[in-house]
């Protein structure tokens, strides 16, 4: 299944019997056709363990399901939209950024510190992220939430990429991610850019990065 982006702010699904997607709640803005919107108590695929895991982890943002047959308009609250196409590979994202996404996707849950160690748990508390976050992972169409534009950045082994924390939006791919510091003497007597930690992502895979410093 594939969103088609209307413009900046909507996008459009085609739903046909047999198929099905998960939204955020209340994210319809229109639809035309045979289509059901059914409130999803397991927060998407897994069943009830990955569903309990899920609240446990904070990442538990409340769901539904849309089936049936025609096409169904999204949206939530003005946010910019950025339709990401998965070809087998994992994306890595917050629950509250997500707008919708293909019932194919295998939906998941990932301890921060995996990735990064103990610098990863830091990242998720200066990002204000948490300690985990959720994954998506297989073929099919996920549409993601940010401020402002986004625009997604290429990661090769031969040149990492550096994020505002508050600007990270997703990534997906084979990426290893950790919080760098610069912090010097400027930084602790208040004298400093102000751009103190950066996300350093390495690895093979991309980056999307929003137009904004705020988070949703």
């Amino acid at each position: 299944m594939a969103f088609r982006e209307i413009n900046s702010k909507m996008v459009e699904a085609t739903l046909s019997p047999g198929q099905r997607l998960f939204s955020q709640r209340g994210a319809m803005l229109a639809y035309k056709g045979e289509v059901s919107f059914t409130p999803n108590i397991q927060g998407g695929q897994g069943g009830i363990a990955s569903m309990i895991g899920r609240r446990v982890a904070g990442e538990a943002t409340p769901l539904m399901t849309v089936e049936g047959s025609g096409t169904v308009l999204f949206g939530h609250g003005g946010h910019h939209i950025q339709v990401i196409n998965l070809t087998g590979e994992t994306l890595y994202v917050e629950a509250d950024r997500l707008l919708a996404f293909d019932g194919t996707l295998q939906q998941g849950t990932m301890f921060m510190g995996s990735q990064g160690g103990v610098m990863g748990m830091v990242r998720g508390q200066v990002t204000g992220q948490g300690l985990f976050t959720t994954t998506l992972r297989g073929h099919g169409a996920v549409a993601v939430m940010a401020h402002g534009g986004v625009i997604e950045v290429p990661i090769t082994p031969q040149r990492p990429v550096h994020v505002d924390p508050q600007a990270y939006v997703a990534h997906h791919g084979d990426v290893r991610n950790k919080l760098s510091t610069a912090l010097g003497w400027r930084d602790m007597v208040g004298r400093g850019s102000g751009e103190a930690f950066q996300l350093e992502l390495s690895g093979s895979g991309a980056v999307y990065v929003q137009a904004s410093e705020e988070k949703l």
